[in-house]
């Protein structure tokens, strides 16, 4: 029996920064939104610097269900932390409405639950930095069973041997947001999944790989490319010091 994923709702999170404003808020929010946040019912699996563009943070939370995310925002959003921090944090941003609200794929398509504890505000971070990669793919139609399907057994094998093993994979949920102070993107159907990387060099490497394999473009891209209404987006993301996942 496959036990349910752990967080079975996601948040992915991208924030545009004003300029050379990113520290400061990951500073912030490293040191006092991790702990507050998981007090009221959330989980904050991860926070990111993008590579890619030096004014974006991104980060994922996730909770134990729609009813939950509507308490663990309304403790956090209606606490103390936030009321004292919440102007600092807000002064650093430009946009925070980039939302994608997100479930699991599959029973066993959900982010493995962490293993060790993060470390303390000012601790170094116990592990060796390492990149993830979110890729996103924008489809004209739901990503049904039959696609999930799809990924799991012709896409996953393709890319794990061109050097990525993807540590979840989820699609849109389209529940009510039943916390409108906090916007989510409405309307997509969306396919994320994460994978992790020792390095850019590594990721890379798995690109080109995927790029020349013979699977791939025969037997894999032509279905994704027929399901796809835009072109895919990546996100190249370094962990913060206190990310749980890393």
């Amino acid at each position: 029996m496959v036990e349910a994923p752990w967080c079975p709702v996601v948040e992915l999170r991208q924030y545009t920064l004003r300029p050379g404003r990113r520290d400061d808020l990951i500073d912030l929010f490293d040191r006092e939104f991790v702990e507050s946040q998981e007090a009221g019912g959330a989980a904050l699996l991860g926070q990111f610097r993008d590579l890619d563009d030096p004014d974006r943070f991104v980060w994922l939370r996730g909770f134990a269900g729609m009813t939950s995310r509507t308490e663990a925002l309304e403790r956090f959003y209606g606490g103390p932390v936030w009321a004292a921090h919440r102007d600092e944090a807000n002064a650093t941003m430009i946009d925070s409405d980039d939302v994608l609200l997100l479930r699991p794929a599959s029973a066993s398509g959900g982010f493995p639950v962490p293993v060790g504890t993060r470390p303390a505000p000012g601790e170094p971070a116990p592990l060796p930095p390492s990149l993830v990669l979110a890729t996103i793919w924008y489809g004209h139609g739901p990503f049904d069973a039959t696609f999930v399907e799809f990924f799991e057994e012709r896409v996953r094998p393709v890319l794990s041997e061109t050097g990525c093993e993807p540590l979840a994979y989820l699609q849109s949920e389209h529940a009510p947001n039943t916390f409108p102070a906090l916007p989510v993107r409405l309307g997509e159907e969306v396919f994320v999944w994460f994978a992790r990387f020792t390095d850019e060099a590594h990721l890379d490497r798995h690109l080109e790989r995927l790029e020349h394999a013979d699977r791939w473009r025969e037997e894999v891209l032509p279905t994704l490319s027929a399901r796809w209404v835009r072109a895919p987006q990546r996100l190249r993301l370094a962990p913060t010091r206190r990310s749980t996942l890393r």
